[in-house]
């Protein structure tokens, strides 16, 4: 149990889906009033980071990006990874 008390692990395991979820609903806030959005590859690469949950998240309640097939499908792939391998460091 390596990273059972690893202080910055619980950190970013717990904030990075929060700001996954606020960058989604910002963007899609940015969509309906006609702003200056979010590339397309940061909110992925939030994903990427730990936060696929909160983008999940985001993309279900505030029904944004649910067309896009890289998002509909690479964001629970990631969220699946994601708790594999949280799983296998958590474990060891």
């Amino acid at each position: 149990m390596m990273f059972a008390n690893s202080l910055p692990l619980y950190f970013w395991v717990y904030f990075a889906p929060i700001i996954a979820f606020v960058l989604f609903a910002y963007d899609k806030h940015c969509a309906h009033y006609g702003k200056r959005r979010i590339p397309e590859y940061i909110l992925l690469a939030v994903s990427l980071a730990l936060g696929a949950f909160g983008s999940l998240c985001g993309m279900i309640i505030f029904r944004h990006k649910t067309l896009k097939k890289l998002f509909y499908i690479g964001v629970p792939l990631m969220l699946f990874t994601q708790i594999l391998i949280l799983a296998y460091i958590l474990t060891r």
